[in-house]
């Protein structure tokens, strides 16, 4: 075998019995020991730098500090222009003049609220007073016509001039009356009735149309006023009277009667105070207590 062969048996020696350190056919490096606190030091650098910069990246619902300022910057101070400033004068003057409407509108309300037979009743009522003006006007056209045309006009002048006197004594209680009309009976047993109902039931009968009235024996006039007395009862023009209150009123008995026993009226409110209301139509009532002529105090009579 040729010496240079290298597959000569003698150069297949075993490596170890020449004395030389054989060489692996096979590597593998392993990592060196890192102590435990390195580790986690290292491990939370990674984590570190791997988190995102809460400063780089901004919040997401964090306010535009700027376009508040925009904001601000374009509403104050205001610009407003001549014409904005004329429409808004414009509708506050339109609003004003609908809260006025709204407001008269309300004030009628009670009317809306009233029943059918009520307001017929007050129907009635304004025609009547529309009828009772009307004769007023055609009787002061007769009594005119009257002196025109009288040959003796002194003596007409006489006869109207008394019959007026006559007609304002009976308005002011000098004189006595009679007529149509009704009386009234309130019994108040338990000292219920105060002078205010007795004042509202004497307004009402006025406003039905009544030309004289009297109550236990007093006149009633323009200037009448009622109160309550000390020890009970009621003061009629300083007059004390107690019940049975009895009222004699001369008009028209088709208007009075209705007048006090309206839903809510005169006799409804004494009938709630447990007293005991009665009307009667009467063809002829008298009317016959007095009041004194008192002069007036400042009042003269102007003549033209």
């Amino acid at each position: 075998m040729d010496p240079k062969d290298p597959k000569d048996p003698r150069d297949r020696e075993n490596p170890v019995d020449r004395g030389e350190r054989p060489e692996p056919h096979f590597r593998r490096e392993l990592p060196a020991e890192v102590p435990a606190e390195q580790a986690g030091a290292d491990r939370g650098a990674t984590a570190a730098e791997s988190a995102p910069d809460p400063a780089a990246s901004p919040a997401p619902h964090a306010p535009d500090e700027s376009g508040r300022r925009r904001l601000l910057s374009s509403l104050w101070p205001p610009r407003v222009s001549r014409a904005q400033l004329i429409v808004a004068v414009l509708l506050a003057g339109l609003g004003f003049g609908l809260a006025i409407q709204v407001a008269s509108t309300n004030d009628n309300s009670a009317l809306r609220g009233a029943r059918q037979e009520d307001l017929v009743r007050i129907l009635d009522e304004l025609d009547d007073r529309t009828q009772r003006l009307e004769d007023e006007k055609q009787r002061l056209e007769e009594q005119r016509t009257g002196l025109e045309s009288s040959s003796n006009q002194a003596e007409e002048a006489r006869k109207q001039t008394l019959e007026k006197e006559r007609q304002l004594g009976v308005l002011a209680g000098t004189v006595a009356a009679e007529g149509p009309g009704i009386t009234v009976t309130v019994e108040d047993k338990k000292g219920t009735v105060e002078a205010d109902m007795l004042l509202d039931a004497v307004q009402e009968l006025r406003a039905a149309g009544a030309e004289a009235i009297q109550v236990n024996g007093v006149r009633v006039v323009a200037n009448t006023y009622l109160s309550d007395a000390s020890g009970g009862g009621v003061s009629v023009d300083g007059n004390k009277i107690k019940a049975p209150y009895r009222f004699r009123v001369i008009g028209k008995p088709e208007d009075l009667a209705p007048a006090l026993n309206i839903p809510g009226g005169v006799v409804q409110t004494l009938e709630k105070e447990q007293a005991v209301v009665s009307v009667q139509d009467e063809e002829k009532v008298v009317v016959d207590a007095l009041r004194p002529a008192e002069e007036p105090d400042y009042a003269r009579s102007s003549s033209r």
